[in-house]
């Protein structure tokens, strides 16, 4: 049981640390960019996605090893042979709390299953949020320049 917790913290917490230094890397380059600021928007957005592809990425090769592992349990249904690619698939499934279903974790695995999708909501939500407070920082700069003028 206690490598299950400790598995499930130690990818957890990886997406987390990654996506921080994402957010905050954004957050140092969007100001340096000499391009309209819809278009720095658009490089936020841009870079969210890659955090979050990284992120699924991650729970993906867990995945894909505790599968691998007989006592971690099994991921089945709709599965071509249990690839790194159908980890993949399965993860952005789970991460987005889409969950088609046509691929369910079975034994261990599926603790982690629901890490990661509280993991997933949690991080869009931030960025989301992210994205908002940038728009909003700009926003308020246009209007400070139109009230100048």
């Amino acid at each position: 049981m206690l490598s299950i917790l400790f598995v499930n913290v130690f990818v957890v917490a990886l997406s987390v640390i990654i996506h921080y230094e994402f957010l905050y890397r954004i957050t140092i380059y969007i100001p340096k960019m000499n391009f309209r600021y819809r278009y720095r928007i658009v490089f936020g957005v841009f870079g969210a996605l890659v955090a979050h592809s990284v992120e699924i990425w991650i729970f993906a090769v867990a995945y894909f090893l505790m599968n691998k592992s007989e006592s971690w349990g099994t991921l089945q249904g709709n599965l071509d042979g249990g690839t790194l690619l159908d980890c993949v698939y399965f993860s952005s499934t789970v991460f987005t709390t889409l969950g088609f279903g046509d691929i369910e974790a079975t034994g261990n695995i599926r603790y982690l299953t629901g890490f990661e999708s509280l993991t997933g909501l949690v991080l869009i939500t931030w960025t989301a949020s992210f994205l908002y407070f940038e728009m909003q920082r700009h926003w308020g700069e246009a209007r400070d320049r139109v009230r100048k003028h």
